[in-house]
């Protein structure tokens, strides 16, 4: 790489924001050059053949799409579509002394029914429909404002116009409504799962944490709905890299920011590549690292400690889909959607306090789909041919403190106690399912939130950089949410206002901020 060029904007990392804010800024007749310590774009937003010898390309990190506006796709031009999952979620029971489960989806009157079939009568239904209206029209006026230069506060509760969503959402832990709104304790569970994805925390956190989680789970889109990405997550990231491309960006992978240094007004990013150490010359500088990571870059002092990741991330390749103990639901739809273990309200909230103790989990609480149900492009089509399907298990509640002593021990450990939960809800053991790979290995692989730190540099393995905010400005969050105490360094990742999931949104709004919009 030529070490005397000038650019508009470095940008610093690769992962889909990168990637976003490089296409935007190069179509807006900026001169882009994009750095990606990797030998490949994508960051957590990538799909990979992780089994030997396997022709299975899995959404390895990220795997779901709900944030990303159409806005973004539209502009980009981007060759990306999602598909919808005809099934939202499907929850094992047992009730009476037999197995039986909560399946919200399939029209609306077979969900009634399987709520007055858990709970004896149509009550948690009608409060289910009632809470999840609040939700959709508090989305539907939420979410177009991601785009937008922030609201204040008191202007997006205004936007809202509902004070009672404003309270339950924004002031009082998540909780008080939950308990106010549910009354069966795996209704409440299923609530309340959403609040606690990647993050560490219980129902009655005074922080609200759990709350700011909750409501960027259930504002994409305009609609809450997750989707899935067709042909995978890398399909959206090689989408973005062609269209960055084709806009005239420069990509340079395998080539590490070490060092950002600037005056406010221009800028000098130091890097290592394959040839050596380089210097490269900016106005801006767009940086889609963690916030403590920008503070290394810039030798500033670290920032607040590193909110802790808090997941157990599992991928797997099955044979075929294994059988369920509630004769009354095919696991074709029952994985369709998100399949929850161990997520009733007691559970979440055991798990939640056993690990603030220091152990792990006795009952894990996971979630899982099968990609493969809605699109089975990711898979060969041998593998098609024969039924093979994929599973990507979510699992909470277990921080990044919880490995950091025999982190592979404890790994192993709390990956077989999950799985024993997922088999006392199957008729037959997931192992009798489990492809295996040329080598003989069984086609399983977990990632820690260590894991995650090690590999994508995420602090503490947290999957949102930091801490999530609210969506609307606070003290020092300047105009779109991306400013730095720099006025020409930006972040563009999920460290952003408003970042988090695969959305693309941190890397619009630094673009927009650039080019003054």
């Amino acid at each position: 790489m030529p070490h005397s060029d000038a650019y508009d904007a470095v940008i610093v990392g690769g992962g889909h924001n990168g990637l976003v804010a490089a296409a935007y800024l190069a179509r807006a007749g900026r001169r882009v050059l994009l750095m990606e310590r990797l030998d490949h774009t994508g960051g957590a937003a990538v799909s990979t053949r992780p089994f030997a010898g396997v022709d299975a390309r899995l959404s390895r990190y990220s795997y779901l799409v709900s944030l990303l506006p159409r806005r973004i796709v539209d502009d980009l031009g981007l060759r990306f579509s999602v598909a919808k999952r005809t099934v939202s979620s499907y929850t094992p029971a047992v009730r009476a002394g037999r197995p039986t489960g909560l399946l919200v989806g399939g029209g609306e009157a077979r969900t009634r029914e399987s709520f007055a079939r858990l709970t004896g009568s149509d009550r948690e239904y009608e409060s289910w429909q009632r809470f999840y209206g609040m939700t959709r029209r508090v989305a539907e006026r939420v979410f177009p404002t991601l785009t937008e230069p922030l609201p204040t506060r008191e202007a997006l509760r205004a936007r809202i116009g509902d004070e009672t969503a404003w309270r339950a959402l924004f002031e009082r832990p998540l909780g008080d409504t939950v308990e106010a709104e549910f009354e069966d304790d795996l209704v409440r569970g299923v609530v309340l799962t959403d609040a606690l994805i990647g993050t560490f925390s219980h129902a009655h956190d005074p922080s609200l944490r759990q709350n700011r989680c909750f409501l960027y789970h259930v504002i994409g889109g305009g609609t809450g709905d997750w989707d899935v990405p067709v042909g995978g997550m890398g399909a959206l990231t090689d989408a973005l890299r062609d269209a960055a491309l084709a806009a005239g960006a420069r990509i340079a992978t395998g080539c590490e920011a070490t060092a950002i240094a600037t005056d406010g007004k221009s800028a000098e990013v130091m890097f290592r590549d394959t040839d050596g150490e380089g210097l490269v010359g900016a106005r801006y500088v767009l940086v889609g690292t963690a916030p403590q990571e920008l503070a290394v870059l810039l030798g500033d002092e670290s920032p607040d400690p590193p909110a802790e990741g808090a997941q157990l991330k599992v991928n797997m390749l099955l044979r075929r889909l294994p059988a369920l103990r509630d004769p009354d639901v095919d696991p074709r739809e029952a994985f369709a959607g998100t399949f929850h273990i161990a997520e009733g309200y007691g559970d979440l909230e055991a798990a939640y306090s056993q690990a603030a103790a220091g152990g792990l989990p006795l009952r894990p609480p996971s979630e899982i789909y099968c990609h493969s149900l809605t699109d089975p492009s990711i898979l060969g089509p041998d593998l098609v041919r024969q039924g093979y399907q994929t599973l990507t298990l979510f699992g909470l509640q277990t921080p990044a403190r919880l490995f950091t002593t025999d982190h592979d021990t404890t790994r192993a450990t709390l990956l077989e106690a999950t799985l024993e939960l997922l088999d006392a809800e199957l008729a037959e053991p997931i192992a009798d399912c489990l492809a295996y790979d040329s080598e003989g290995m069984p086609c399983i692989e977990a990632k820690s939130p260590l894991d995650l730190e090690r590999e994508l540099r995420l602090p503490g393995g947290n999957i949102f950089h930091r801490e999530l905010a609210f969506p609307y400005a606070q003290e020092g969050t300047g105009r779109w949410g991306v400013e730095t105490r720099h006025a020409n360094v930006l972040l563009c990742g999920a460290g952003a206002v408003r970042g988090g999931g695969v959305s693309g949104i941190p890397g619009h709004n630094a673009a927009m901020a650039v080019l003054g919009r």
